[in-house]
């Protein structure tokens, strides 16, 4: 059954690096486009990455230039690198996915607008401590 499960995340330190990982048996085809968000408590979900079938990326104005997001078809894995945390930047991380509106097209443009996609995972929690 095709699932998406996160991974990587913990506590770091302001200025400190974490990859997170997304098994995503299923969507990693180039039919499908993917993207990480995050919600902090008492705040909604934010977009913060995604890629499209092609590769092509697209960043939250807040982590462009920190994060970067990419995918290993053959793993079937999504990542998200994380660079130069602040503690903003702290929330529980999901993946999520979306196919392509086209049959048999590549999915695009990327696109981190919450309400496109339709298959998330549980989310893991990132802390980043001052």
């Amino acid at each position: 059954q095709d699932q998406l499960k996160e991974s990587g995340g913990g506590s770091v330190q302001t200025g400190g690096s974490l990859r997170l990982s997304c098994a995503a048996s299923g969507y990693t085809s180039s039919s499908y486009c993917m993207a990480w968000f995050r919600q902090a408590p008492g705040k909604e979900r934010e977009g913060v990455a995604g890629i499209a079938g092609d590769t092509s990326t697209t960043y939250g104005v807040s982590v462009n230039g920190r994060f970067t997001i990419s995918k290993d078809n053959a793993k079937y894995t999504l990542y998200l690198q994380m660079n130069s945390l602040k503690p903003e930047d702290s929330g529980t991380y999901y993946c999520a996915a979306r196919r392509s509106p086209i049959p048999w097209r590549w999915c695009t443009p990327p696109s981190i607008g919450r309400a496109e996609y339709n298959y998330w995972g549980q989310g893991t929690q990132v802390t980043v401590s001052s």
